[in-house]
């Protein structure tokens, strides 16, 4: 089978404008919910990390804009929004595993899992805390290669966008 041709300039800044606004906004609205509703619950931790990352969601969503308005700076802007928010996700990982609190885990603990743990001879505070610790850890190692992902998307899609823009909107 032909290998397909390359996709043209302004093909790949559809596309990449497309992923972007996308990617922005679940990112503002999903984080800016998480952070609402943090400070709802009073829990200052999570609302700042959730005020942090929909930044994230914002700045993806200027460099949308910019790159929509013919801005080759606009390419920058996603990149580093993904840098920032991996950084702001590490921040808050951080912070949970230093500061562990597996309170809000025991009501998950049902007599039947307590049989287990005792068949193990595992405690119920060594479980959830193992639970808490890979729950957070899993959530820091899907960021590092979602956003190391998107990075390298962005990144590499650059010169394709750069010419795009050149072409669209007539600048050498």
């Amino acid at each position: 089978m032909a290998k397909a041709p390359p996709l043209l300039p302004t093909e790949v800044f559809r596309r990449v404008l497309r992923v972007s606004q996308i990617d922005g906004t679940g990112l503002l609205a999903f984080a800016g919910s998480f952070a609402l509703l943090s400070a709802w619950l009073h829990d200052l931790t999570g609302t700042v990390a959730g005020v942090l990352i929909a930044g994230a969601g914002a700045m993806e969503l200027h460099g949308t804009g910019l790159i929509r308005g013919g801005h080759e700076r606009g390419m920058s802007w996603l990149i580093a929004s993904q840098g920032y928010l991996m950084a702001a996700v590490f921040g808050y990982v951080g912070w949970q595993l230093t500061h562990i609190d597996i309170s809000i885990l025991r009501p998950v603990v049902t007599d039947e899992w307590r049989q287990a743990l005792d068949t193990y001879k595992v405690t119920e505070d060594q479980f959830l805390t193992l639970l808490y610790i890979t729950v957070y850890g899993c959530f820091a190692a899907v960021t590092a290669l979602y956003q190391g992902w998107m990075m390298i998307y962005y990144a590499r899609r650059r010169p394709r966008v750069v010419a795009a823009i050149a072409e669209i909107f007539g600048r050498d």
